[in-house]
C-alpha cells in the first residue's frame, strides 16, 4: 500500500484493502482502465485531516434530521446510519484525532452553520431541503466525543460543497496543504462534494471508508465506488494509521 521515497515523504500506492473488499463484486470497465492510484511524497506537514459535518445537526439523534425522522415515526429508516456513527465513526475518528494531534498535520472541521439566525444566507439547496443550523446553536456544535481542541480550525458552511461556499481552498493553500484525509457525513453528499472538488483543485485526496457514513450501506458503498480511483484513494482508518506512522 505504501513505500518510502528518498525525499522523506511517503508514496501511497496501490488500491487499499478497503477498496478491494468493497468493490470486488462491482465492475466498472472504465475505472479498470485507469492507472493505479499513487500519491507521491505525502507528508504529515502537508496533510490535513478534515472532519465533515460531525455535528449535532447531522450526527446526533436528538437534533436535526435524525430527530425529525424519529418524530415522524421513521426512525427505522435512519437506524443503520445512527448505529454506524455511534459504533464506527466516533471511535475511529477519535482514535485518529489522538494520532494526528501528535503530528504536524492540520486538523480541520467543517460544519453546517448559517451566518444568521433565520438562515437567509443559506444556499438555495439548503433552504429547499430545510437544512439549517443557526449561528451559535446546539445544532452547529461538533459532537462532544470528537470536539475541536486548542486552535484547531473550524469552518462553517451553508451548502454541501465546502470549496464552493467557504474560504477552505484559501486556508489550505496558506497552510501549504497538498493531501486531504477526509472523513464524516454523509458519504454521498457533503463528503463526496468535498472530495470531487478537492481533486479538481489538484489536492491528493484520501477517503477513510470506516470513518464515513450514509443513510444506507448501499448508498455508502456506491459513493465510495464513484470516488475511488477517479477522485480519491479509499483506505481504512487502520491503513491510514500505518501510512501516517511511515510519514513521521
Amino acid at each position: 500500500m505504501k513505500e518510502n521515497v528518498s525525499s522523506g515523504g511517503v508514496r501511497i500506492s496501490k488500491y487499499s484493502t478497503a477498496r478491494t473488499v468493497l468493490f470486488m463484486d462491482r465492475k466498472d470497465a472504465l475505472k479498470e482502465l485507469y492507472p493505479e492510484a499513487a500519491f507521491d511524497n505525502c507528508s504529515l506537514s502537508e496533510s490535513a485531516f478534515i472532519i465533515v459535518d460531525m455535528q449535532k445537526a447531522d450526527a446526533h439523534e436528538d437534533y436535526g434530521f435524525l430527530r425529525k425522522a424519529r418524530e415522524a415515526g421513521a426512525g427505522d429508516s435512519v437506524a443503520y446510519y445512527l448505529n454506524r456513527i455511534k459504533t464506527t465513526l466516533i471511535p475511529n475518528i477519535a482514535r485518529l484525532l489522538a494520532l494526528f494531534r501528535t503530528t504536524p498535520a492540520e486538523v480541520i472541521y467543517l460544519k453546517i452553520e448559517s451566518l444568521t439566525q433565520d438562515g437567509r444566507d443559506r444556499s438555495l439547496e439548503h433552504k429547499r431541503i430545510g437544512v439549517h443550523a443557526p449561528k451559535g446553536s446546539p445544532e452547529a456544535e461538533i459532537l462532544e466525543e470528537i470536539a475541536p481542541e486548542g486552535d484547531e480550525i473550524v469552518i462553517s458552511k451553508t451548502a454541501s460543497g465546502a470549496f464552493n461556499c467557504t474560504n477552505l481552498d484559501y486556508v489550505l493553500r496558506n497552510l501549504g496543504i497538498r493531501t486531504l484525509i477526509v472523513c464524516g457525513v454523509l458519504t454521498n453528499e457533503c463528503v463526496e462534494s468535498l472530495v470531487r472538488d478537492g481533486a479538481d483543485r489538484s489536492y491528493q485526496v484520501i477517503v477513510l471508508e470506516d470513518c464515513c457514513a450514509a443513510i444506507s450501506e448501499e448508498t455508502h458503498r456506491n459513493a465510495l465506488q464513484a470516488m475511488g480511483a477517479t477522485y480519491a484513494q479509499i483506505m481504512t482508518s487502520r491503513e491510514l494509521e500505518e501510512a501516517a506512522e511511515a510519514m513521521r
